[in-house]
């Protein structure tokens, strides 16, 4: 009996580095699939990430707006209950500033107190602002309020030797003290803090710098500015929160 034996080897035995170029290929297909998987996961959360940034942008510039609504509405709706009142105030400067006139407060020429027969009229003024301040908690969308005295142009260094800085802001003050002492407690502004838990009201004086008539000719001219204004600021985003949000929305 025959016994045949082939010495005939299969193709990988005879070529052992084809074989071994195979599994190279197969291994670096496998970890370009893999590679493409992280590449397409990374784009996926890349792309919510900013999605997510430009959400938070959207929401504190929303935040933004309706503070500046905020303050609208709180200048118009005390504007108009004085007027119903009979006290004609104006909103200016880009609806930012609540404008008292001297004939409601009767500031007399070189003088920083409030003429007693004005003061129940300053009071309803302090009252009406108590009132639409203190509604819907509106007073946490403002930074402060400023009640700022003005004098004429007529120089005046009677008040402590300061001249007009010093007369103008002694009225500030005046209207305040009037406030502070006379206002009833549930209507005190005193007691109004902003959002970060500082009181809301303060005082300022501008002088002459800030004349609604510059060329003073008449009384009235002279009149028109000596006056109040109040003026209410919004909160806004402090540098460190702008710098948060525009690094924020800085792409990865």
């Amino acid at each position: 009996m025959r016994i045949f034996r082939t010495d005939e080897a299969s193709v990988d035995e005879e070529n052992p580095y084809w074989m071994s170029f195979s599994d190279i290929l197969s291994g670096l297909l496998i970890l370009f699939i893999l590679a493409s998987v992280v590449l397409m996961v990374e784009l996926i959360e890349a792309k919510q990430e900013l999605e997510n940034k430009k959400d938070a942008f959207t929401q504190e510039l929303a935040m933004l707006h309706m503070a500046e609504g905020v303050r609208k509405t709180i200048l118009h709706e005390a504007a108009d209950l004085l007027r119903q009142r009979g006290i004609q105030v104006s909103v200016s400067e880009n609806e930012t500033v609540l404008s008292i006139p001297n004939d409601i407060l009767g500031f007399d020429s070189a003088a920083f107190n409030i003429n007693p027969q004005f003061e129940e009229t300053a009071l309803e003024i302090g009252e009406v602002l108590s009132m639409v301040i203190n509604k819907d908690r509106r007073e946490q969308f403002l930074d402060t309020i400023f009640i700022e005295g003005h004098t004429d142009g007529r120089n005046f260094n009677g008040v402590l030797g300061k001249g007009n800085w010093g007369l103008s802001t002694f009225r500030a003050i005046s209207l305040w003290e009037l406030w502070s002492q006379s206002l009833p407690s549930d209507l005190n502004l005193a007691g109004i803090n902003n959002k970060d838990g500082n009181p809301l009201f303060s005082v300022s004086g501008y002088a002459a710098t800030r004349r609604m008539v510059v060329d003073e000719l008449t009384d009235e001219d002279f009149g028109a500015n000596r006056r109040i204004d109040i003026r209410f600021t919004i909160r806004r985003p402090s540098s460190e929160e702008y710098e948060s949000v525009r690094s924020r929305l800085e792409m990865p």
